[in-house]
């Protein structure tokens, strides 16, 4: 198996059980209606183990771009292996969420809510703020980048990284998951929001391009300022202008965040 081909399948079925977990939780007349937050964290961190597993011999497991694009930043990984990394990623979140459809077809129609119809492919922010949304996936994804960093130093038993990955992904979506459902991958968002786009889902609504672009810069960023923090800290390692830079864009966020509160 190529690393494209690792890449693509772990990403697909990190979403089919992903995205799954949301449909069974949201779409009527399922079994799991209602669940609740715990369920569909839970079942987020086993999809990311078990992607991981499938395909960690073969191409790392990185599954997300925020997390390809931290590791090149931070020097860690091939910049010419980012593209390749990156297409394979958008197009097994695209085709998980297809197959996410299908699983549960008559369920989309029998369910009204376009917002929940929509929640099984994509985030939406509780409430509607651009900088506080930004600020928690920025955060989110740091925490991600760098917990899957700082469990890497350790010497652990084989085959326990991707366990205590997904553990960590658990762990982020109980608690810091609830402002923005915690996309924490921008593929895990703007794949499947375009197949909510292309496919004819039964009274499905628009899709929320205009909150598209959160979930894709935040992670981007916060995964990237996670690498470079624990080289930084960790490692000793001086990145110079890209540390400062992406904590000055931290305290940006975090600023602008603050002073949208204080104004509201």
């Amino acid at each position: 198996m190529t690393p494209f081909t690792a890449e693509l399948i772990g990403t697909m079925l990190l979403i089919i059980l992903g995205d799954g977990v949301v449909a069974s939780v949201v779409l009527h007349q399922s079994k799991a209606q209602n669940a609740g937050w715990i369920v569909v964290s839970l079942a987020w961190g086993l999809a990311v183990a078990i992607g991981a597993y499938s395909v960690g011999n073969y191409s790392g497991a990185h599954l997300n771009p925020a997390l390809t694009l931290a590791l090149a930043a931070s020097g860690t990984f091939a910049w010419e292996n980012v593209l390749p990394y990156l297409t394979a990623q958008f197009i097994g979140a695209f085709l998980g969420a297809v197959v996410v459809y299908l699983h549960f077809l008559p369920h989309f129609k029998a369910t009204p809510d376009q917002a929940g119809k929509l929640a099984v492919f994509c985030n939406s922010p509780a409430i509607r703020q651009p900088f506080a949304n930004l600020l928690s996936e920025f955060i989110g994804t740091f925490m991600l980048v760098l917990g899957i960093s700082a469990i890497g130093a350790n010497q652990l038993a084989q085959g326990l990284n991707p366990l205590l990955v997904g553990l960590l992904v658990v762990s982020i979506g109980l608690s810091l998951g609830g402002p923005t459902g915690y996309a924490i991958n921008p593929a895990r968002d703007l794949a499947p929001r375009l197949a909510h786009f292309l496919l004819p889902i039964a009274g499905k609504g628009g899709s929320d391009w205009g909150y598209a672009w959160v979930p894709v810069l935040g992670p981007v960023l916060g995964g990237a300022y996670g690498a470079v923090f624990y080289q930084h800290f960790f490692k000793g390692v001086d990145q110079g202008w890209l540390f400062w830079g992406l904590s000055a864009v931290a305290a940006l966020l975090a600023g602008g965040a603050l002073f949208r509160d204080l104004r509201s």
